[in-house]
């Protein structure tokens, strides 16, 4: 308990002398995780709809030679980066195109590394989506599709109108987890000079030596940051599901039902039952009768 107290007050004296470079670590840090989340959402998605252009053996084999030849820079794409660290690919990014472009592209000074560090984090995260995308389109029940067809909708109608609105709510856990998996795996842009959350920790363990407290300070911020993430998403979630409980109009259901009463002279598609129909009928007429003859 004694060893609990002092780390308590190593973390304070570091905290209170350190805290606004930890807070401009977390400034940057949410930053680069929703702008990579957000683009490699938006390259997931690409990638997704690419994977699932439908095609027949009818096709000409122009297009289906196309199609075959997009899915396979997407499956390599997907593959390459889901297959190798962040940490790699932030080298061979940040390293590689200047070497093979003889220094005609560089990352140089703080802009150039923030463009780094997003071109590499979304590429990234694009890699996981275009998965979780595929796999949400083909959630969605093919008679959904069919049935836009049917009405005329062509393939990019159905995708933006019917398709992809359901499929982003199958897949908004998903797009939650890697947001969350962003927040921690930008600690890997250190290697290029990003200032996140790590990096200053590390910046700051480099001058007083104080590397637990700072450590235990670091490891609270980022579980604060993706606690909170994690509540707004599941608040996200929620809004998207709708409301739980409707309310029944019962005029609605009669109509449904076919519980009006119809005139004598019905029609072939009145719903109610003929037998019960003419039975109604046969006492309306008589109690007509009774009334003349009191009359």
């Amino acid at each position: 308990m004694e060893r609990i107290i002092d780390l308590g007050h190593d973390m304070a004296r570091v905290w209170a002398q350190y805290h606004p470079a930890y807070l401009t670590g977390v400034r940057n840090t949410l930053i680069l995780a929703f702008v990579a989340t957000l683009a490699g959402g938006i390259i997931g998605f690409i990638c997704g709809i690419l994977n699932t252009i439908p095609y027949s053996k009818n096709d000409p084999a122009v297009k289906r030679g196309f199609i075959a030849f997009i899915r396979g820079i997407v499956r390599v794409y997907v593959e390459f980066f889901r297959g190798t660290p962040m940490v790699l690919q932030a080298v061979f990014i940040f390293y590689g195109l200047p070497y093979f472009t003889f220094n005609k592209v560089q990352f140089t000074g703080n802009s150039g590394i923030w463009i780094a560090s997003l071109i590499i984090v979304s590429i990234n995260t694009g890699a996981y989506m275009a998965e979780s995308v595929r796999g949400g389109i083909l959630s969605i029940d093919r008679g959904q599709t069919e049935g836009a067809m049917a009405i005329g909708m062509t393939h990019i109608q159905t995708m933006t109108s019917v398709i992809l609105p359901q499929a982003l709510r199958n897949i908004m856990p998903q797009v939650a987890n890697n947001f969350i998996i962003n927040i921690k795996d930008t600690s890997v842009m250190f290697i290029i000079g990003f200032m996140d959350l790590f990096a200053q920790h590390r910046n700051i363990v480099g001058i007083n030596y104080a590397f637990f407290p700072s450590a235990a300070i670091e490891m609270l911020m980022y579980l604060v940051m993706t606690l909170a993430a994690s509540c707004i998403l599941r608040f996200i979630e929620k809004r998207m599901d709708g409301n739980d409980n409707y309310e029944l109009v019962l005029a609605d259901i009669a109509t449904a039902a076919g519980n009006y009463n119809f005139p004598d002279k019905g029609t072939p598609f009145d719903e109610q039952n003929r037998e019960i129909a003419h039975v109604e009928n046969e006492e309306c007429l008589s109690t007509k009768t009774s009334e003349k003859e009191a009359q």
